[in-house]
């Protein structure tokens, strides 16, 4: 009698084509591209993450606007009424008390601030760069982990597809054992060890169910929807990929919106030290200019207008060393500065590094994993005609069946992950939104010829990491040859 049917609808490659949708579901299942295309557009348009940096941008702009207005004159208006009461003992009577009201209109124009301001507007400009860089950077974040989320849904249904079909077999195993226990022509620990192996798949089962769920909540919350509750297969692409590592991580640099951003924070650093130097060994002056009338204006009896026209000078001579303790504390932020952009650029090799060897080793051991579930598949149908004829114990049969679901669940998982490895790649070089025909928020807002000039990142390594220690296949094979020839022969 046959314990675990061989049931051909769920072969490895009709489950991964099929399971990613729930059995409950019905109609035209959406294509994957859409699905993709559809969860990482939303995710940038909707995703609060990424229209706190849009709303920072516009901030930035109306900062440059605020600062920039110091440069032109201020006009402001004036209007009191009051009483006095004064103690000027050469007026007579003495203690006089005076009712008092009047407007005045008074003007102020800076001439000069060595170039306080300026270097203020010119900070300003640069963070504003710097917010865009890192819209840019968080809408390319976003798009990534909307394709993470897509992909990890999409593996657990895959998963849980798996696990339901190991549970069907030890379901049915057990049942037939039983059965035949109970007829009197199977041993009780036959059952118990059907039973055992039963209560594992169902732990997978639920296992797998709570992961499920635990990767659909991320998906609302990245893309503000639920997924589709059926979605055609993902299948792997090179469209887009470098060619080489060392292409991927020099992209990855070149179009890292996080070292660009790391660049104009560094040149913010630098027109904020200059400000400062400026405000600290320099004068303010400005013209002032002054008219009004009323009655008793100002205070003083029976005057009905008054007028005024000065040049104020304000030279700060000394505060205690406070001016030269902020000029060397902006020194020192100019050098964070820059160790902050040398450590972006080395992050974004590293990241592109990473995400690259993932995608060439991924369909390495996709490749080994193929042939593990094509031999395992093999031996356990084997393994059941041996038990049917009484030459193959229950237990081994057990063991081959989980050992399939084990593979198949390695497989898949290798899978997904050579997806997300591509996807990594492409967000690591800038070229995801593109390769997705996606939609940015930060399109047209552009800035025009921008370079990174002298400020490029000057301690971030160029070398290429490669797996240091690593035997090649074809060494670890001629050493698996000679232990065959070494070995004692058969007897």
């Amino acid at each position: 009698m046959e314990f675990f049917p061989k049931l051909s609808a769920l072969s490895l490659a009709t489950l991964l084509a099929c399971t990613t949708v729930t059995a409950q579901t019905a109609g035209p299942a959406v294509a994957a591209a859409d699905a993709l295309r559809s969860a990482a557009q939303k995710a940038i348009v909707g995703n609060p993450e990424v229209t706190a940096r849009l709303n920072a941008l516009r901030a930035s702009g109306a900062a440059i606007d605020a600062a920039r207005s110091g440069l032109y004159p201020r006009v402001d208006l004036e209007a009191a009424a009051g009483r006095t009461t004064d103690r000027i003992s050469t007026r007579n009577p003495e203690g006089q008390s005076l009712s008092r009201g009047g407007v005045a209109l008074s003007l102020s124009q800076l001439l000069w601030d060595a170039n306080v301001i300026r270097s203020d507007v010119d900070r300003l400009g640069h963070d504003k760069l710097v917010r865009w860089f890192e819209l840019m950077d968080a809408s390319e974040n976003t798009a990534l982990e909307a394709v993470r989320a897509h992909h990890d849904v999409m593996r657990q249904r895959t998963l849980v597809a798996l696990a339901e079909d190991n549970y069907v077999q030890h379901r049915y195993a057990s049942t037939q054992i039983g059965s035949r226990v109970r007829a009197g022509v199977g041993r009780g620990v036959d059952s118990e060890q059907a039973n055992a192996r039963l209560a594992l798949a169902e732990s997978n089962l639920t296992a797998e169910s709570a992961n499920l769920h635990d990767v659909t909540a991320r998906y609302l919350r990245i893309v503000g929807e639920l997924p589709p509750q059926r979605v055609g297969r993902s299948a792997a692409s090179n469209a887009g990929l470098p060619s080489s590592a060392g292409e991927a991580t020099a992209q990855a640099v070149q179009a890292s919106p996080a070292v660009s951003a790391s660049i104009e924070n560094l040149r913010a650093a630098r027109s904020a030290a200059q400000g400062r130097e400026g405000a600290a060994w320099q004068p303010r002056v400005e013209a002032r200019l002054r008219t009004g009338t009323g009655r008793n204006f100002d205070g003083v009896p029976d005057q009905k207008r008054d007028t005024s026209a000065e040049i104020a000078l304000n030279w700060n001579l000394y505060n205690g060393g406070g001016d030269q303790a902020r000029i060397r504390q902006a020194a020192d932020l100019v050098n964070q500065a820059a160790d902050q952009r040398d450590k972006a650029c080395r992050d974004a090799r590293q990241i592109a590094a990473i995400a690259f060897n993932d995608t060439q080793k991924l369909v390495e051991q996709l490749q080994a994993l193929d042939r593990n579930v094509l031999a395992i598949e093999k031996a356990r149908d084997a393994y059941r005609q041996q038990f049917d004829i009484g030459q193959r114990s229950l237990l081994d049969l057990l063991n081959a069946e989980n050992e399939l679901y084990t593979a198949k669940r390695a497989y898949a998982n290798a899978e997904f992950d050579l997806l997300v490895a591509q996807a990594r790649t492409l967000a690591a070089t800038q070229r995801l939104s593109t390769q997705l025909g996606l939609t940015r928020p930060d399109a047209g807002m552009a800035p025009s010829g921008w370079r990174s000039g002298d400020d490029a990142p000057t301690r971030c390594p160029t070398l290429i990491a490669d797996a240091y220690g690593s035997v090649p296949r074809g060494e670890l094979d001629a050493r698996a040859q000679r232990l065959v020839q070494q070995a004692p022969p058969l007897k």
